[in-house]
């Protein structure tokens, strides 16, 4: 069953922000993911105005996405973005 890894975005510094967006498609590729949306325009429906940045990844399974978080090289990405951006990240399981 797919799952969805959200990652809602505030980015501080994009600049260096550039170094995270460009190390990541491959790691997420490797775990057998694939971006459905990634900082694209957003429009809130309900409740408070969202203002941060949207990703949605697509992977075959949850176990895929913590595999992924939890990889060596998404680390070494975690550190490309420290003081760059804000970030809460979240899995669910697709239907």
């Amino acid at each position: 069953m797919p799952a969805y890894m959200i990652a809602r975005i505030n980015v501080t510094d994009p600049e260096r922000y550039k170094n995270y967006i460009a190390a990541t498609p491959a790691i997420i590729q490797k775990f057998g993911g694939k971006f459905i949306a990634r900082g694209g325009e957003t429009v809130t429906l309900e409740g408070e105005r969202e203002t941060r940045r949207i990703a949605v990844v697509e992977f075959p399974a949850l176990d895929n996405i913590r595999q992924f978080y939890d990889s060596a090289e998404y680390k070494a990405a975690i550190k490309l973005r420290e003081g760059a951006a804000e970030l809460d990240i979240l899995g669910v399981a697709g239907v």
